[in-house]
């Protein structure tokens, strides 16, 4: 299982150099000049000059890139051209609130999801399955950030209810949990309805049904154990998707959160921000994928067997070779 780990993060590695350098390029590339938005616009063009060579934004591309990379890996993603504040404060402090609402939201995904799925699937061809479905297809093709403005509209500005933006209590969690996971629980709800329906056609099952075990234990002790799979990978996919991709929704509830933080650092050609924001956001995707697929061997028992399998025919391949070494 270490092995496995290891290599792993080892191919993290080629897939983060290629963001950083995506990123690096498309922001390096982009019209604006960060020297003359930190100095303003009635800045002196020898001004702007000097301050472009402070920053070493007249370097050669590649120079650029390797001394950001190299800092980079040291924990530095520089400074803020606005706040003059290192970059990795300015993500760490914004993060957490980025994170715990990406948890939110799964959570509140996971618990409405998997219920309406195994639902769906034990009542096929109901008039319940037939209505979960077009709800799911109209989650899926709903836009979040139409869903988050309607839904200010109705609860804020008709209702009263709810406050509009901010995050500063749990009543403040509730429109943007609801706008963000809204693509989620139709996700997990149609995975979760077609792995039950795939497994529950199985031969175990009409012989856990013939034994007369009761259909509430069937379905939570055998169809939806061995359903888990493809489930737990969407589940993955959804948070990652709900971490990278709430930058819209922090929009229209100004959530100080790190989506916030980059449409921010965009608009003012603030390099540094973007890029740190995407770096961090790729890494949480590759250890998200890791911790799924370590995840995979605790659930189904034959995948934690195929890594230990894997593991001792390198340890035997490596013993034979230090042996024909020796000979």
């Amino acid at each position: 299982m270490l092995q496995f780990v290891l290599k792993r993060i080892v191919i993290t590695i080629p897939v983060l150099l290629g963001v950083t350098l995506i990123i690096f390029t498309m922001m390096y590339f982009t019209e604006g000049d960060p020297a003359r938005m930190i100095l303003g616009d009635d800045a002196l063009p020898e001004d702007v000059e000097q301050l472009r060579e402070e920053m070493g934004l007249n370097d050669p591309f590649f120079e650029q890139y390797i001394r950001y990379l190299g800092n980079a890996v040291r924990g530095d993603l520089g400074i803020s051209y606005t706040t003059k504040v290192p970059v990795t404060t300015e993500i760490m402090a914004r993060l957490p609130v980025t994170f715990k609402l990406a948890v939110f939201s799964t959570l509140f995904a996971i618990c409405v999801g998997i219920p309406a799925g195994i639902i769906s699937a034990v009542r096929q061809y109901s008039i319940l399955d037939n209505i979960t479905t077009v709800l799911a297809l109209v989650g899926i093709t709903m836009p979040n950030f139409w869903l988050a403005l309607m839904l200010t509209l109705f609860f804020s500005v008709y209702l009263g209810w709810l406050p509009a933006s901010g995050l500063y209590g749990p009543q403040y969690y509730i429109m943007p949990v609801l706008s963000i996971s809204v693509l989620s629980v139709a996700t997990i709800t149609r995975m979760t309805r077609s792995s039950i329906l795939e497994v529950i056609r199985q031969d175990y099952i009409r012989t856990a049904r013939a034994k007369g075990q009761s259909e509430i234990k069937i379905i939570f002790k055998h169809a939806l154990k061995n359903a888990l799979i493809p489930i737990i990978t969407v589940i993955g996919i959804q948070f990652a998707t709900i971490l990278g991709g709430a930058v819209v929704n922090e929009q229209v509830f100004a959530i100080p959160g790190l989506g916030k933080l980059m449409v921010d650092g965009i608009k003012a050609r603030n390099y540094p921000i973007v890029q740190g924001g995407v770096l961090v956001i790729a890494i949480m995707f590759s250890i998200l994928n890791l911790l799924i697929d370590l995840l995979y061997a605790f659930v189904d028992p034959r995948i934690k067997t195929q890594y230990q399998r894997a593991s001792k025919k390198s340890k035997e391949k490596v013993a034979a070779a230090g042996k024909g070494v020796s000979q």
